[in-house]
């Protein structure tokens, strides 16, 4: 079976979902050059943040429309991708002896996967998984699980990561588009140096000057650490998809990986 490259996304806001715009068009692009359609999408999303560490594992998951004050039409945004639930007992399977619970009937799929999934796959016929980020669990744990679920890509999953490098909501300035704060511009470009030179520094970003203002909650993070970890497993850096600022404070870089 054909390896499937691993990505990151900085999802944004999810008015994504809607929009065609440089950072979409890069989604779609990436999609349109693997190199086979994968057998599914396992995604891990900042906006499953949990104590647990669990995978869907329903046949047919709900839309999670996990947001307010966006237009009704965000909120009318179906994406009706089956599940796998034997892929997710493959996933509880490759990461022990981590523990990976397997969620019947709690979660779905999120808007941190359609938004970006409705223009990847905008057909929904792959079948899409969510990883939880466990918020109990230190950036290393995170990283170590990454690596781990790395023997999945020889078995045709394409792994996601969707989240935001720089993301700090309470700093947001709605006049300000695509344009970036001089903090946001160094914190993301200091990554973007380690990500496609040595992804295995990545946990160093904590000690960054700017880390409080860039990523003033990890949840958007780690999903970073994910595709960090697979890119040390591999011993290959990644490289960028798309970069860019929104509203000041959200950074849009994208990474791929495909060693």
């Amino acid at each position: 079976m054909t390896r499937m490259p691993a990505a990151f996304v900085g999802h944004g806001t999810p008015m994504n979902a809607l929009d065609h715009n440089r950072y979409t068009q890069a989604w779609s692009n990436f999609a349109a050059t693997l190199p086979a359609q994968p057998r599914a999408v396992l995604v891990v999303s900042a906006h499953w943040y949990v104590g647990v560490t669990a995978v869907t594992a329903m046949v047919a998951p709900r839309t999670i429309h996990d947001f307010y004050g966006f237009p009704q039409a965000l909120f009318d945004v179906r994406y009706p991708a089956p599940g796998d639930p034997d892929l997710a007992e493959r996933v509880a399977e490759v990461v022990k002896p981590t523990w990976v619970g397997l969620d019947h009937d709690g979660w779905g799929i999120d808007h941190g996967t359609w938004s970006v999934l409705v223009h990847m796959f905008p057909r929904a016929d792959v079948p899409v998984l969510q990883l939880s980020v466990n918020a109990e669990k230190p950036f290393d744990w995170h990283f170590d699980l990454g690596s781990r679920l790395s023997s999945l890509r020889d078995e045709g999953v394409l792994i996601l990561g969707s989240g935001n490098v720089v993301h700090n909501l309470r700093l947001i300035d709605w006049h300000s588009p695509g344009q970036g704060t001089d903090w946001a511009h160094r914190f993301d470009d200091d990554v973007r140096a380690v990500m496609t030179d040595e992804p295995a520094r990545l946990a160093a970003a904590s000690e960054h000057r700017d880390y409080r203002l860039a990523v003033p909650t990890p949840d958007h993070f780690l999903p970073l650490a994910y595709l960090a970890g697979l890119s040390a497993s591999t011993g290959a850096a990644t490289s960028t998809i798309v970069d860019g600022y929104e509203m000041g404070s959200l950074s849009m870089t994208a990474y791929a990986l495909t060693q």
